[in-house]
């Protein structure tokens, strides 16, 4: 499951169309790593499992801790799977927007280029995802998480790229008919900005990984305009 999903995504990820018109590699991967930095070092602080597994055969538990998943789920609390990972996979899905210039100049709505955008963001997404389950940097290789548990299951590598999708679809949804509208009632700055931050949680994290206010938008102006 995980393979195919890895597949799908490196077949669309270099689809012509996002070639043509130059996606920002560079920044893109410079701003996933700075996300990647911030998850590790926060399971390092908060996970005491995770730290104590730092030690012992780095190889060895490494490939324990990928060869042992199978089924579904993998033992983490409900809110964990299907809120933090998809949170996570709408972060990474931003990031990829943001450096897609097909894609971030696009609204919510029918149109062929926003959905395209969308499952391009998802794509990488899903590559993001494997990359933090299994890969190189991973929890598998960082604290070798999964390595002699009962539940390691594939539940995140399949709810992190597809709820992410759902999530970065329901903030460009309160973008285009709740925030837009706040801010053609008022033009007071600070509640522009509040507006745009915390009803798009995370399109305003992935603002600040690429060093903009989290407010910004690609699809139109600045809170004072």
């Amino acid at each position: 499951m995980a393979n195919m999903a890895l597949i799908v995504a490196l077949a669309l990820i270099g689809s012509p169309a996002i070639a043509e018109d130059g996606f920002q590699w560079n920044a893109a991967l410079r701003e996933s790593g700075q996300f990647l930095a911030i998850q590790h070092i926060f399971r390092l602080a908060t996970e005491p499992g995770t730290r104590a597994a730092l030690t012992g055969p780095f190889w060895r538990d490494y490939g324990r801790s990928v060869i042992g998943i199978h089924g579904w789920s993998d033992g983490d609390p409900d809110i964990v799977n299907y809120v933090g990972h998809p949170t996570q996979g709408a972060v990474v899905g931003f990031i990829a927007i943001q450096n897609d210039p097909q894609a971030r100049k696009e609204r919510f709505g029918r149109s062929r280029a926003y959905w395209n955008g969308r499952l391009r963001a998802t794509a990488y997404t899903a590559i993001y995802s494997e990359q933090f389950e299994i890969g190189p940097i991973s929890e598998a290789s960082i604290g070798n998480i999964q390595m002699g548990t009962v539940e390691t299951g594939f539940v995140d590598h399949v709810v992190t790229p597809t709820l992410g999708l759902g999530w970065m679809v329901a903030e460009d949804m309160l973008d285009e008919y709740v925030v837009l509208r706040l801010e053609h009632w008022t033009r007071n700055p600070a509640a522009r900005a509040a507006a745009r931050t915390f009803l798009n949680p995370t399109r305003s994290f992935s603002n600040v990984l690429r060093f903009k206010p989290p407010w910004h938008r690609d699809t139109r102006g600045g809170v004072l305009e």
